[in-house]
């Protein structure tokens, strides 16, 4: 016997931008769970830009795919056959062997996590999972927020970026500035999640919109982006000024070596800290980021936004579309609707 599943496979690395001839859906079959497993049915699962790094075989902070073996991320889904005690038949669990339909997998190798009566489940793959820990870490661990800083968060309005800039302004922040891709995302950010300012990267230069929506400088930068964002908030920060570097999707699909920031000299006579930083260091912080986090969620000081993209058929192109720019708030792809 077998458990038949739907699963995407890297066939090809990617060159700049991923194209569809990358990838294959492909229908197979994995062995009957024996003592110790579960079968989960997935019920949405998550494409995050992280995923492009894994696609390429340079060596990074986690090992690349390879070429021929399902692809992986995470996905919330609910247990349909259980060989293992501790997990039961009908549990709804968080496990990180996404981009299929259906996975067998070690009871270890999954997280029960209880409804969310009247919200998604979704949610534990956006604000309540490895997003919103990262803005949480990065933002108060590694940027050490204090009430009274000007926050500038670069990508605000991804599915990290919306949620620090709101954990900002819920902690006190003087002022929290945030760039975007569209003149929607970008009234998204101050009419929806209380953003103070607000500017399309495209309408010019980043160090020119930064400064005319923070002329007093900030002391916090969160950087979803890099290259031109990083060089114009060195540019805007007071002394001590603080950065987390979570990402640099401006650079993900670039060919070649990109330049750096110009200004990194003013690092050493500002004294600023800027520090890179992977969510999975950060782990301790998760009890007192889901408590703080879902309490906010049930009062409705914190907004979650996400952009759902139907069938497993689909995740291709809604990965495409994410490194696009194409999302507002967490890019989710759902696979069968949230058990009643």
């Amino acid at each position: 016997m077998s458990v038949p599943t739907r699963e995407w496979q890297l066939v090809r690395r990617p060159q700049g931008m991923p194209v569809a001839e990358d990838f294959r859906l492909v229908a197979t079959s994995r062995p009957d769970p024996v003592p110790g497993q579960v079968v989960v049915r997935s019920i949405a699962m998550s494409v995050d830009p992280y995923m492009r790094g894994r696609m390429s075989a340079t060596k990074s902070y986690a090992p690349s795919w390879e070429l021929g073996e399902t692809m992986q991320g995470g996905t919330v889904g609910q247990v349909v056959a259980s060989r293992a005690e501790a997990v039961p038949e009908g549990a709804l669990v968080l496990h990180g062997s996404g981009w299929r339909d259906v996975a067998v997998l070690d009871a270890s190798a999954v997280t029960v996590v209880a409804p969310l009566p009247g919200l998604p489940l979704s949610l534990y793959l956006g604000v309540l999972g490895m997003p919103g820990l990262t803005a949480w870490a990065g933002l108060f661990r590694l940027a050490d927020f204090r009430a009274g800083d000007t926050v500038f968060v670069s990508g605000a309005a991804g599915a990290v970026g919306s949620v620090v800039g709101q954990f900002a302004r819920l902690r006190g922040a003087a002022r929290v500035i945030g760039s975007a891709g569209t003149p929607e995302k970008v009234r998204w950010l101050t009419d929806d999640l209380g953003f103070d300012a607000a500017f399309d990267y495209h309408d010019g230069a980043v160090a020119d919109l930064l400064a005319a929506a923070a002329p007093d400088g900030i002391d916090v930068f969160f950087d979803n982006v890099g290259g031109e964002h990083l060089e114009a908030a060195i540019e805007a920060f007071r002394t001590f000024g603080r950065a987390a570097l979570c990402g640099a999707i401006s650079g993900y699909n670039a060919e070649g070596t990109q330049p750096g920031a110009r200004n990194l000299w003013q690092i050493v006579g500002r004294q600023l800290s800027l520090r890179g930083f992977i969510v999975g260091s950060h782990s301790d912080l998760r009890p007192e980021f889901v408590a703080t986090a879902s309490g906010w969620l049930r009062d409705g000081s914190l907004v979650a936004r996400e952009t759902v993209v139907d069938g497993l058929d689909n995740a291709v192109a809604a990965f495409q579309d994410l490194l696009g720019g194409g999302n507002t708030g967490k890019m989710i792809v759902r696979l069968a609707a949230d058990p009643g």
